[in-house]
C-alpha cells in the first residue's frame, strides 16, 4: 500500500550567522507512527513554489511557531507581538490557501490553527493575557509531553471521534488564540476559560486545527498520535 506524503511546515532561525529551517522532531515521528511519509517544507520567499507542494503532497501539517502579522486580519500589532517571520507568513498563507481550495487534508497545530483561521477571514486575540478577562494558564513549555489544562470536546466532531471522550488534558504554549471564526469553520473544543482550543471545517474538506501539540504528548501517550493517524488515513484516500 502506498504511503501518503505529508508536508510539514518549518520554522526559520538565524544560528551562528546562518539562516536555517527547523522543526521539532516529534512532528516527524508522529507522521511516521501514523503511517505517512514526512516531507519538510522550508520557509520560502517565493510564493510560486507553493503550487509544486500542493500538486505533490497528499496531506499537510501546519506547525507551531511565530506570531502571525496582525495586518493579515486588519489590526495594528500590540507590543506583545514581537516575533514575526514575514517570509513564513507569506509562504504558508499561499500554501494553505491553495491546499484548502484543492481539498488536501490539513492538520493545523497551534500557530497553524491560527493561520487557518486568518486565511479564511477570521481574527485572533493578539495576546490573550491582555485581551481576555479571567484567562487561565496557557503557557507551560517546561514540559510539553504532559497535559496541563483540560479542554471540552464537541461530541459531534471529528476530534471527539478520535479521542472518544468528552474531556482531555492538553499541553499548551501560546499567548494568542482564535477570536472571530473564519469562513466555513466551527469550534469543536474549548478550555474552561472559554479559549478556543480546536476548530474544524463545516463542509466536506478535512481541516482540523488544534491549539495544543498532540505530537509532543504522543511521545508518552499513543492516544494523541491518533489525530495524525486520522490525517494520514484521509490523505491516503
Amino acid at each position: 500500500m502506498k504511503k501518503p506524503l505529508i508536508g510539514i511546515t518549518t520554522q526559520q532561525e538565524i544560528a551562528s550567522g546562518k539562516k536555517i529551517s527547523r522543526i521539532t522532531h516529534p512532528y516527524v515521528e508522529a507522521v511516521v507512527k501514523a503511517g505517512g511519509v514526512p516531507v519538510l517544507i522550508p520557509v520560502l520567499n517565493d510564493d510560486s513554489l507553493s503550487d509544486y507542494y500542493v500538486e505533490r503532497l497528499d496531506g499537510l501539517v501546519f506547525s507551531g511557531g511565530e506570531d502571525i502579522w496582525p495586518h493579515y486580519y486588519g489590526e495594528e500589532p500590540m507590543q506583545e507581538v514581537n516575533v514575526i517571520n514575514f517570509d513564513r507568513d507569506r509562504s504558508e498563507y499561499a500554501i494553505f490557501k491553495k491546499a484548502y481550495e484543492k481539498g488536501i487534508p490539513i492538520l493545523a497545530i497551534c500557530r497553524g490553527m491560527q493561520l487557518a483561521n486568518v486565511v479564511l477571514g477570521g481574527t485572533l486575540y493578539q495576546d490573550i493575557f491582555k485581551q481576555v478577562p479571567g484567562v487561565g494558564g496557557h503557557v507551560a513549555s517546561y514540559n510539553t509531553e504532559e497535559g496541563y489544562h483540560s479542554v471540552e470536546l464537541d461530541e459531534n466532531s471529528i476530534l471527539f471521534e478520535v479521542y472518544e471522550k468528552k474531556n482531555i488534558f492538553v499541553n499548551t504554549e501560546h499567548h494568542q488564540a482564535v477570536k472571530d471564526l473564519g469562513r466555513g469553520l466551527r469550534v469543536t473544543a474549548k478550555a474552561k476559560d472559554g479559549i478556543i482550543e480546536a476548530i474544524e471545517s463545516v463542509n466536506d474538506k478535512f481541516l482540523i486545527g488544534v491549539q495544543f501539540h498532540p505530537e509532543a504528548m504522543g511521545q508518552r501517550n499513543e492516544e494523541h498520535i491518533r489525530l495524525y493517524k486520522r490525517l494520514v488515513d484521509e490523505a491516503a484516500k
